[in-house]
C-alpha cells in the first residue's frame, strides 16, 4: 500500500477577478478610495509659511534636522512622546472600530486594500470585467494577452512610481526634489526608496493582493480578540436563505445560489459559509445579494451588516436592537475613554510646552577641577532648544551662595544668542573660591536659571537635587578636606 502523500502547509494561490458591482458600499469605497489616494499624493504639495530659513512644506518630516513638522505644530526629538501618544491612539482606533464593526479598516481604508481596488480598476478597464479577464488568464500567450498585459503592467508601474515618489517628498521640499529627480541629480537614497516602493507597489497590488491579508497581515488573527457576540459585521442569514435553489421550488429558502456574493468578492471567499479569516467586510457582498433580491422580488437583507445577539430576534419576527445598544458597550467604552484620555493629553501637552527648551547635563569627567588659585570649578553641558520663529537671547543666573561665580564659554557675559527653531549646545563653568564652604563641601545644591531675555522666566528651570536624594552626582561637587 502506497503511503498518502502530506498535506502541503502552504496553497498555491488561486487567482480571483472580481465582478464589477453597483451599490451603496462599492460607492462609499470609491470615494474614501479618492480621498485617501487624493490625501496621499497631494499633501506634499501643500505649502505653509513658517518664516525665514525654514520649510515652507505644510507636513514634513525632517530627518537631517531631527524634526517632524504638521502645518502649524513643530515635533522636536525629545518630545517623541507625542508621535509615540499617536500610534497608541491608532492602535486604540483600531481596536475601538473592529470591536464594534468588524474589520472595516481592511475593508475600506487599509492602504493594501486602498491600492489593490485601483490596481483592479486598471485591470478592468484594460481586460475587461470578470468573465473577460477569466478567459484571457486561461488562454495562451499570444498578441492580444501579450498586449494587454503589457499595457496593464505599465499602468500598474506608473501608479507604483507615483506612489514611491509621493512618499519621499513627505522627507524633503518637495518642489526641490522634484527639479532634483526630473534632472537626475536627486540624491542616491530617493531613487533607492522610489524603486524598492515601486517594486512593492506593484508586486503587492498587482500580484499578491488578498495572500498580503491573509499570510503577512497579523490583523486577521488578532481580530477574534477584539470582537465578540455584539460586534456588528457582515454576515448571512441562513434562517431565510436555506435551503437553497431555485424559487420556483416549494421549500426553498431566499439564496438561489447564484453565485453572486462570491463573484465580487476581492478575497475570493463565500460568505455563506460563515464568519472567516480572509473576510475583510468590504460589503461588496452585500451589494451583489441585493441586487439579486431586488431582480427576484425579495426583501434585501439576506446577506447584510448584523450581530450574532440579532439572530434569534430575526428568527421570530421580532425587531433587532438599535446599533447604539451594539456600540456601547463596556469593550467599546473603555476603548473610547483610552483614546480620548490620550489624545487630550496630548492637546493639553502641545498648547502647555514651552517654546524655549533647556537641558542641564554636569560633566562627570573630571567631576571638579582644582584651579591655580586653589578654586574648585565644576563644568555644565547646557543644550539650549529656540522653538520660536525669531533669534532669542538666554541669560543665566544661579541660586547659590555669594562665594559662587558663573562664566560662560565664549561669552563675555551671562547672555547666548540661540537662531530662530536651533538648538544650541553650550558649555557652563561655576566656580567656588578657595577656602569657601562651597569648595570644601563634598556637593552643595545648585539651582540654575535660565532666562528667555525678550520673554518670561522658563518655567521649566532647572534644580539640581540635593545631595542626599538620588542623583548624588547632579550638584556641585567641591573639595571636601
Amino acid at each position: 500500500m502506497q503511503e498518502s502523500e502530506s498535506p502541503k502547509l502552504y496553497a498555491a494561490r488561486e487567482p480571483i477577478f472580481p465582478r464589477r458591482v453597483k451599490g451603496n458600499f462599492r460607492t462609499l469605497k470609491w470615494w474614501i478610495m479618492a480621498v485617501t489616494l487624493g490625501v496621499y499624493y497631494l499633501t506634499p504639495w501643500i505649502r505653509w509659511d513658517r518664516g525665514p530659513a525654514m520649510p515652507d512644506q505644510a507636513v514634513l518630516v525632517d530627518m537631517a534636522n531631527r524634526r517632524f513638522f504638521f502645518f502649524s505644530i513643530e515635533i522636536w526629538p525629545h518630545e517623541f512622546y507625542f508621535v509615540a501618544g499617536l500610534l497608541i491612539m491608532a492602535g486604540l482606533g483600531l481596536f475601538l472600530f473592529t470591536s464594534a464593526a468588524g474589520r472595516v479598516w481592511c475593508g475600506y481604508a487599509c492602504p493594501q486594500t486602498v491600492w489593490t481596488d485601483l490596481f483592479i480598476l486598471v485591470e478592468r478597464w484594460v481586460e475587461g470585467d470578470r468573465n473577460a479577464r477569466i478567459r484571457l488568464h486561461r488562454q495562451k500567450w499570444d498578441a492580444e494577452k501579450i498586449r494587454k498585459s503589457a499595457v496593464k503592467w505599465t499602468l500598474w508601474l506608473l501608479i507604483g512610481l507615483a506612489t514611491g515618489g509621493a512618499w519621499v517628498f513627505y522627507f524633503t521640499d518637495a518642489p526641490t526634489l522634484a527639479m532634483g529627480l526630473a534632472s537626475g541629480s536627486a540624491h542616491p537614497v530617493a531613487w533607492t526608496t522610489i524603486a524598492v516602493l515601486t517594486a512593492t507597489t506593484f508586486f503587492f497590488g498587482g500580484f499578491a493582493r488578498e495572500q498580503i491579508c491573509i499570510y503577512a497581515c497579523p490583523w486577521p488573527r488578532i481580530q477574534a480578540a477584539m470582537m465578540d457576540e455584539e460586534t456588528i459585521t457582515i454576515g448571512y442569514r441562513s434562517w431565510r436563505g436555506e435551503p437553497r435553489g431555485k424559487q420556483t421550488t416549494e421549500g426553498n429558502g431566499d439564496c438561489i445560489d447564484c453565485m453572486a456574493c462570491v463573484n465580487v468578492c476581492p478575497m475570493g471567499i463565500d460568505i455563506r459559509d460563515g464568519q472567516q479569516l480572509a473576510c475583510i467586510t468590504c460589503g461588496l457582498c452585500i451589494d451583489a445579494c441585493d441586487a439579486m433580491m431586488d431582480k427576484i422580488g425579495k426583501p434585501r437583507g439576506l446577506i447584510g451588516y448584523l450581530a450574532l445577539t440579532d439572530e434569534p430576534l430575526e428568527r421570530q419576527g421580532l425587531k433587532d436592537k438599535p446599533i447604539w445598544q451594539h456600540i456601547l458597550r463596556p469593550r467599546t467604552i473603555v476603548y473610547t475613554v483610552l483614546w480620548s484620555a490620550i489624545g487630550i493629553g496630548l492637546v493639553v501637552a502641545l498648547f502647555l510646552r514651552a517654546n524655549l527648551d533647556v537641558s542641564v547635563s554636569p560633566v562627570r569627567n573630571p567631576m571638579y577641577v582644582t584651579l591655580s588659585d586653589g578654586s574648585i570649578r565644576n563644568t555644565y553641558d547646557l543644550r539650549l532648544r529656540n522653538k520660536h520663529g525669531e533669534d532669542r537671547w538666554f541669560s543665566f543666573s544661579a541660586f547659590a551662595p555669594a562665594d559662587v561665580t558663573l562664566a560662560l564659554e565664549g561669552a563675555d557675559d551671562f547672555r547666548v544668542l540661540v537662531k530662530a527653531n536651533e538648538t544650541r549646545d553650550q558649555r557652563l563653568y561655576i566656580t567656588a573660591k578657595s577656602g569657601t564652604l562651597a569648595a570644601k563641601t563634598d556637593s552643595l545644591p545648585l539651582r540654575l536659571w535660565i532666562t528667555d531675555a525678550e520673554g518670561p522666566t522658563l518655567p521649566a528651570a532647572t534644580e539640581i537635587p540635593k545631595a542626599e536624594r538620588v542623583y548624588k552626582d547632579t550638584v556641585f561637587h567641591g573639595k571636601a578636606d
